[in-house]
């Protein structure tokens, strides 16, 4: 991940971002939360007015965090992530809950849950999911363990809201795992 970087707006992502006001500013729980955010990022996914030329470019050397917009009450922040072919995450999880959404190309991930294993811990791979331009999903902790990663031969482009302060925190991990992980 590389350091953030300040976002001019669109008006498409000044309208994602009342959208995603209105939804937060409800008040509900961080899962009903999740999911209405997430009906409304996906009505923005894929237009080719979404997002600036800069907010598209990657990096060669891993991921790129592009921050779209923090809210001023540390409620919700907008983040574009780019990953080029082979870029990937370590196991990680979350400070707050999240709704990812792809807006160009293709995202592989694979969950996992922490399972006890005598006095230490494991990891233990539950699923893999692909996610094709358009999709979105969202989760709260606990339960949100996974790792991301661009498995194709081009450009991914995903949107990530999360109800957390990124600006602040320069990134949305609360703990990377280096725990011995079983594959599925």
């Amino acid at each position: 991940m590389t350091t953030p970087t300040a976002a001019p707006t669109t008006a498409r992502l000044a309208q994602l971002v009342d959208d995603v006001r209105e939804a937060v500013g409800r008040g509900l729980p961080p899962d009903t939360t999740a999911y209405l955010v997430g009906e409304r990022l996906a009505a923005h996914l894929g237009a080719g007015d979404l997002l600036t030329a800069e907010q598209q470019e990657g990096d060669p050397d891993r991921y790129r965090q592009h921050i779209l917009h923090a809210e001023h009450d540390g409620s919700f922040s907008v983040v574009a992530l780019v990953w080029l072919p082979g870029q990937r995450t370590a196991i990680h999880d979350h400070v707050s809950w999240c709704v990812t959404g792809v807006h160009e190309g293709t995202e592989s991930e694979r969950r996992y849950r922490l399972v006890p294993d005598g006095t230490t811990a494991r990891l233990v791979a539950t699923e893999d999911v692909v996610n094709h331009q358009g999709d979105v999903c969202g989760f709260a902790p606990p339960g949100d363990i996974h790792r991301v990663r661009n498995a194709c031969t081009e450009k991914a482009i995903s949107l990530h809201i999360y109800g957390a302060d990124i600006s602040r925190l320069g990134s949305s991990v609360r703990r990377v795992y280096d725990l011995p992980a079983d594959e599925i």
